[in-house]
């Protein structure tokens, strides 16, 4: 990719962050850099900085480079030969580099010009899909770009060494777009870009001045072509601390935008509905659960929308303090819609709720179940008890944000693991109250603070920590089939054992049928998400299970069921392919005794409530994430049985994946998995693909790393905001929220 020729020659020189890039680079490369990453405006293309930076002289580790994976390198060439093909007509160029101790090839076909410049001796940036030809890593018609051409003319000039020390930026790239295109690209757009006054920069001078920071244009400046190293780091914490800044002042202005609303306050009727829900309820409240309750009780009789997180250790009974509000709401007159992830998740629900109201309590408040796999019979008797106001609590999916669902007076929206959730869903199913109804986020993923002020800034945030009493535990080990392969055979024995006892279990894998992946099990927060191809930049990654093949159900269904230990075991299926009718009544039977062992994906990893089911075997478990695992092992252990968890990894002592695995069998504390595992996320990870609905809104900011810098933003962004709500005086920023906080910047934003 060359920049074309600009649609406007008269704009050639004079861009703004939000021209259009067909303007300034021209229709061709727009479209590629649109087709690639999303970007339309210059100030879309100036955001994407260097992954790394190289050095002239810096070679990379060849050795470490993984298959399968788009890579920019920086090597030398070492030997150049040409052969003829026997198969066809035509040759081969095959050039071989190295880093002074591996050695990659470089295949060309029929193209032996190019030994011409790809001589001995030559160093510079090669990219292409890392192949494996006989055993050898190999780049077949790799791009590349030679130092040689821009090395200064003279060797006594004194640019000489300024050319070979300043360091190369290197960017995530395609299969499409080579680093140095980007490069040139963004050259060019730096070339033309106006100078932003005082007035213009996201910054505050004073913020600026007293934290030692650049002006944005320099620091756009030297981030993308650095003369020295000091040059890009000290670019690179301006732009950090600018990113934190914009995304702190739009959850801090959305907040206080939200408490402008009014709305209807909800207060629980004296001998009413909570009342003598609280009076029929067989155990008591924790003291964290009243706690929690007072919370949210204080924000319902507000006259303004309560907008509150209420995050707790799996099993510590957020249902309970949910339905608590619902009951409230009811009292009022109010509707509650409790939105679920999945429909097994809803169905579990509505049976839990309908248990715990007690037939009296139920036929008072109709519980009513609303997905998209209902009968059509069924369904429309749904939709006429939420429109008439009969039901006074709806559960469902994203049915419930149908144009066909309605409700009388829709007071409570309580959304269930709301990261599983885009903004859109949740705005539609809030527009559907005649007031702006108050908002009740769950979440079984405890919070790390930084993390809580970046995804849910906007919202009060309460904690439950306190496990209910009677729970009589849950030990978890790990199965190390790399070390111990022969302790596979003892899994299953060891299941089989806990039904023999009378007890149930549960087996997780990460894929219904080989290469067949849950999508709710894509990409595992414990993982690190390829960006934009997944430009490595030669680096070592972390262990990548990608070379085995994935447990899948089917897999392990033919496995369990052809043991003679298993063969008066009564063994079911359950994955998102199943029918709704069929995820129900397994289920069903499940919580009936009628099934003894469920070989399952993900959709059982929240609120799945079985007291009888005491074992757990994950499968594969290094292809889940850290809060997975501790969500997964939570469906165990929830009655008065001990629960036991069996993590069978095959990863290697030491690895990313198997440290993820370790955690998770050292400790029951969700809390203290959370900030292990914001430790061992790789950057990009925390707000990845699962969190935002797309590739991730931050760029430089790493919320596993820059607690910091997101505090002391939160802190300038209030200080700005309490001076200037609607940012008069700060032009800049207010102008870069804005940017920043299009399309799917919003959406990530409005996560709580």
């Amino acid at each position: 990719m060359t920049a074309d020729a600009p649609d406007d020659p008269a704009a050639v020189g004079r861009y703004t962050l939000d021209s259009r890039l067909t303007g300034a680079l021209g229709g061709r490369t727009a479209q590629a850099l649109e087709r690639a990453f999303g970007y339309r405006t210059v100030g879309d293309l100036l955001a994407h900085y260097p992954r790394r930076y190289a050095l002239r002289g810096e070679l990379t580790a060849l050795a470490s480079l993984p298959l399968d994976e788009n890579v920019t390198i920086v090597a030398e060439v070492i030997e150049v030969r040409e052969r003829t093909m026997k198969s066809r007509r035509g040759s081969i160029l095959e050039v071989k580099i190295s880093d002074g101790t591996g050695i990659l090839t470089l295949t060309f076909f029929n193209q032996a010009w190019r030994s011409r410049e790809l001589v001995p001796g030559a160093r510079g940036i090669f990219a292409g899909k890392v192949g494996d030809y006989r055993g050898a890593r190999q780049l077949a018609h790799p791009d590349y770009e030679l130092f040689d051409d821009a090395t200064p003319s003279s060797p006594t000039d004194p640019s000489v060494k300024r050319w070979a020390e300043a360091p190369i930026p290197i960017y995530p790239a395609t299969g499409a777009l080579a680093s140095w295109q980007l490069a040139k690209a963004i050259a060019l757009l730096l070339d033309g870009l106006e100078t932003a006054d005082a007035a213009g920069d996201p910054i505050p001078e004073a913020v600026r001045a007293s934290h030692g920071l650049l002006a944005q244009r320099r620091a756009l400046e030297q981030v993308h072509r650095p003369e020295v190293e000091s040059q890009w780091k000290a670019a690179r914490r301006t732009l950090r601390f600018s990113e934190a800044l914009v995304l702190q002042t739009a959850l801090l202005q959305r907040r206080a935008e939200l408490r402008t609303h009014a709305t209807t306050a909800r207060h629980p009727s004296p001998g009413g509905l909570l009342e003598r829900f609280d009076a029929s309820l067989p155990f008591e409240l924790t003291g964290d659960q009243v706690e929690v309750g007072q919370a949210i009780a204080d924000d319902l009789g507000e006259p303004v929308p309560m907008n509150r997180l209420v995050q707790g250790e799996v099993g510590s009974g957020k249902t309970v303090v949910a339905l608590r509000a619902m009951l409230a709401v009811a009292d009022s007159g109010g509707q509650a819609a409790l939105l679920a992830p999945t429909e097994v998740l809803a169905a579990q629900h509505l049976r839990s709720i309908a248990r715990m109201l007690g037939p009296d309590l139920s036929a008072a408040l109709v519980p009513t179940l609303l997905t998209g796999q209902l009968p059509a019979a069924e369904r429309r008797k749904a939709l006429l008890r939420a429109a008439a106001g009969q039901s006074r609590i709806v559960v469902g999916t994203h049915a419930l944000i149908g144009d066909t669902v309605s409700f009388a007076d829709l007071g409570l929206i309580v959304v269930d693991e709301q990261h599983r959730f885009g903004v859109e869903q949740r705005e539609a199913l809030r527009l559907k109250g005649r007031q702006p109804p108050h908002v009740l986020v769950l979440t079984a993923t405890p919070i790390p603070r930084t993390v809580a002020m970046t995804v849910f800034g906007d919202l009060d945030i309460s904690t439950i920590r306190e496990l209910p009493a009677g729970r009589a535990g849950i030990e978890s080990h790990v199965v190390p089939l790399a070390e111990r392969p022969g302790w596979r055979s003892r899994v299953w024995e060891r299941l089989a054992e806990e039904v023999a006892a009378g007890r149930q279990g549960f087996v997780v894998c990460p894929a219904i049928e080989a290469r067949v992946v849950e999508e709710a099990d894509a990409g595992p927060e414990g993982g690190a998400p390829a960006e934009a191809g997944g430009d490595r930049g030669g680096a070592a990654g972390s262990a990548d299970p990608a070379s085995r093949p994935v447990a899948s159900v089917a897999s392990v269904l033919a496995e369990v069921t052809a043991l003679p230990a298993f063969s008066d075991i009564r063994v079911a299926p359950l994955h998102g392919r199943m029918s709704s009718d069929e995820k129900d009544a397994t289920m069903r039977a499940f919580a009936a005794g009628e099934i003894d062992v469920l070989v399952a994906t993900t959709v059982i990893e929240v609120g799945v409530d079985v007291p009888n089911a005491s074992a757990m075997v994950v499968v594969d478990a290094d292809r889940f994430g850290v809060s997975q695992l501790h969500q997964l092992r939570g469906r165990v252990g929830r009655g008065g049985l001990p629960g036991l968890c069996l993590l069978v990894t095959a990863a290697e002592p030491g690895s990313l994946a198997r440290q993820r695995v370790d955690a998770v069998a050292a400790t029951l504390d969700g809390f203290e998995l959370a900030r292990v595992d914001l430790e061992l996320r790789q950057e990009g990870d925390v707000l990845g693909a699962t969190q935002s609905g797309g590739r991730s809104s931050l760029k430089l900011l790493r919320v596993a790393r820059d607690g910091d810098v997101i505090a002391d933003a939160r802190a300038v962004a209030a200080g700005v905001l309490d001076d200037d709500p609607s940012l008069q005086r700060h032009p800049g920023l207010a102008a870069e929220v804005r940017r920043r906080l299009d399309d799917d910047a919003t959406g990530f934003l409005s996560k709580g």
